[in-house]
């Protein structure tokens, strides 16, 4: 989603005796250090007085860092600059993802009266986000409605989005918006001069500013990939058999009551790529049995919420889905473009395995492992056995292969501890909501 209000004008002209403060909040890997280096740069190429500052934090993600810039007008070369931004004294915010967009909104470092604020839309969800049961992520919209009646200004669009598809990151398409916002008096030239005057990724990082310098220009940004996804995609290419299975299942999918077709077959296909399609008629099964009691007149809310959690508890995280994950081409492929890994490249990957005894006796049969947790000498002498972290080269045969065999197990996952103690917790859960249904939907 793209949002382009009118380009700033700052306040004041070049020759005024104001500071002009900036803000750039950023988590990790994004290269919040970077932009403001290069915001820095462009000051005092222009002969700017400046100084940058930055404050770490951790805000429930990675390395959260609110980084911040103090320059003053031409010619006046000792101002004394503060090391902290303060509420309601903030010219530019620029927030590397939605969420800190939101919580400078929050400190109030975002007014209508002076700051321009400069969001990407896109979002790197917070630990409270991740670990509440089912979709605990916050509501964007939220934030940039708030957005629109707090900042004097506003450019909110996917900036990571386009710097990956120009092969960079982050940090160099929100210089091209900040660039073409005209939020701080210096020349496009100047931005760019930065770019190249760091000496690295300069070819990629000058795509990725030109794409957001356009971005803030006119409004038109290219949807990410997330985004734009609207159809499920039920063609499946493999044996005439599993195709067949496949067909059969998305024809079951084809009968639910429509509000509930698309979260159904969202299930169907993770409940299937975690094990088989005899898995995904067992997910059916479950759901339909909720569909079966549910009414058109509550828009069939009781079969979309159970189509959704039913497939993420079917699709547990285990040993075995670690392995296979982790030995797919598409991780590979992923990986590759990441580190912008070439054909003449030579990469070492290696994974960090760390497998306690929990997940040693999950992977047994389930009497066997069942008796293994209940006693403590058994636990303890695993733990001693597997309990040490160990590094395996997936760039090399020999470590693939260990991943590759366990990935391979799906067809044993059904006969595991693990298994069972999953599908005994889905069935008292389930007998819990059937229990509540009749008196509280």
């Amino acid at each position: 989603m793209t949002r382009l209000d009118t380009i700033f004008t700052p306040h004041g002209d070049d020759t005024a005796r104001d500071i002009t403060k900036i803000v750039v909040m950023a988590v990790g890997g994004q290269g919040g250090g970077v932009l403001t280096g290069w915001i820095e740069a462009v000051a005092r190429a222009a002969g700017r007085a400046v100084q940058a500052t930055s404050v770490a934090g951790v805000a429930q993600r990675t390395g959260a860092t609110i980084y911040y810039i103090e320059m003053a007008p031409v010619g006046v070369d000792n101002a004394i600059f503060s090391l902290a931004p303060a509420a309601g004294d903030v010219d530019v915010l620029i927030a590397a993802e939605l969420m800190e967009a939101g919580r400078a909104i929050q400190r109030g470092f975002v007014t209508p009266d002076r700051t321009f604020l400069i969001a990407s839309t896109h979002r790197t969800l917070a630990v409270s986000e991740k670990t509440v049961p089912g979709d605990g992520i916050a509501e964007g919209e939220e934030v940039l409605s708030a957005a629109e009646i707090a900042a004097r200004g506003l450019i909110a669009a996917d900036m990571e989005a386009l710097a990956v598809s120009n092969g960079s990151v982050i940090s160099a398409s929100l210089l091209g918006a900040l660039a073409g916002s005209g939020a701080l008096p210096f020349e496009r030239t100047r931005y760019e001069e930065a770019i190249r005057a760091s000496g690295k990724a300069v070819k990629t990082s000058l795509a990725a500013f030109e794409a957001g310098f356009e971005a803030a220009q006119s409004g038109v940004v290219a949807q990410s990939e997330a985004s734009t996804s609207s159809e499920v995609e039920t063609d499946i290419s493999g044996p005439e058999a599993v195709k067949s299975a496949w067909t059969s299942l998305a024809n079951r999918v084809a009968a639910f009551p429509q509000p509930a077709r698309d979260m159904a077959m969202a299930g169907l296909k993770k409940v299937v790529d975690f094990q088989d399609c005899y898995y995904g008629d067992e997910y059916l099964d479950r759901v339909e049995g909720f569909a079966r009691l549910d009414t058109a007149a509550q828009s069939h809310e009781l079969t979309v919420e159970a189509a959704k959690y039913i497939a993420n508890a079917m699709a547990y995280d285990d040993v075995i889905r670690v392995a296979d994950l982790k030995t797919r081409g598409a991780r590979f492929d992923r990986i590759n473009k990441e580190m912008g890994r070439m054909p003449a490249h030579v990469m070492q990957l290696t994974d960090f395995l760390h497998p306690r005894a929990e997940e040693i006796a999950s992977l047994l049969p389930a009497k066997v492992g069942r008796r293994v947790e209940a006693s403590p000498k058994w636990m303890a002498r695993i733990d001693r056995w597997f309990n040490r972290g160990r590094r395996v080269r997936t760039d090399r045969l020999a470590g693939f292969l260990q991943l590759y065999v366990l990935g391979g197990l799906r067809w044993y996952r059904p006969k595991t501890r693990r298994h069972a103690v999953e599908h005994a917790h889905i069935e008292r859960w389930l007998a819990t909501v059937n229990g509540y249904l009749a008196e509280n939907y």
